[in-house]
Parts: structure tokens; C-alpha cells; sequence
């Protein structure tokens, strides 16, 4: 075989795996498009109390603040005060959250509290956003 016919070769090679490649990237994309747009969505307590306060009687967040880079995305805790009538509707928030506009992990310790029929609660969350600083662009 000739030097240009193992170019030719090698060349062709290269363009099929480079096309198998961008198929692969392509549906990668569209199959995980929710999560990519959750890690570039700025944290909005207003809009989060909007969507995910129906699941308590009270809900309350204090003002995020950055508190470390992990893994080249920025971390920022969210404290949350909350009341709800059972334990049910914690479980359907966490259900809720993991389909949020935003990328959230909801941290232990959560602390329950029952006074009466109102549960009272406590916790903190992480919100992961792709490595920028949220507080530059409010």
C-alpha cells in the first residue's frame, strides 16, 4: 500500500471517528440538556420559594453565600427554615428539587421539630453552578 493510500486511509478513519464522535456528543447534549441548563442558572431564592413552597406551609431561605469551588464549579449554602404538616411532603420537595432549575443537594443534619400539627425544619443546601461568581452578576 502507498504512503498516500495509508494517508487517504487514515484520514478517512479520522473523519468517521470524528463524525461518531459529534453523534455521540450531540445526543449526550440533548439527553442530559436539563442538567447542563440547571449548572448555568444563577440561584434565585424568590423563584425557588415560587416553585417549591407549595410543598410547606412556611418557607423561609437566607441569602446564599459562596463557600468553595468543587471540581471547577462554584458551591454556594443556602439556609432554609421550613414548617409542613407531614413528613410526606419533605420527601416530595426532595422528589421536586431533583428536577429543579437549579443543581441542589439538600445537606444533613435536617432537623425536624413537632409542635402540634406543624413540623418545623431546618436545613442547609448546596447549589452547584458552573465556576463563576454568582455575586458579580446580580
Amino acid at each position: 500500500m502507498s504512503d498516500l493510500n495509508k494517508e487517504s486511509l487514515e484520514l478517512r478513519q479520522l473523519e468517521d471517528f470524528s463524525y461518531e464522535t459529534e453523534v455521540i456528543l450531540q445526543k449526550l447534549k440533548s439527553d442530559n440538556r436539563h442538567i447542563i441548563t440547571a449548572f448555568q442558572t444563577d440561584f434565585d431564592a424568590q423563584r425557588f420559594k415560587k416553585q417549591h413552597g407549595t410543598f410547606f406551609s412556611s418557607l423561609s431561605l437566607s441569602k446564599h453565600s459562596k463557600i468553595d469551588d468543587e471540581e471547577g464549579f462554584a458551591v454556594y449554602e443556602v439556609n432554609t427554615t421550613s414548617e409542613i404538616s407531614s413528613p410526606e411532603s419533605f420527601y416530595a420537595f426532595l422528589d421536586a428539587v431533583n428536577k429543579s432549575d437549579w443543581i441542589i443537594s439538600v445537606n444533613f443534619p435536617i432537623n425536624f421539630k413537632r409542635d402540634g400539627e406543624i413540623i418545623s425544619s431546618s436545613f442547609t443546601m448546596k447549589v452547584y453552578n458552573n465556576k463563576k461568581d454568582l455575586n458579580t452578576t446580580k
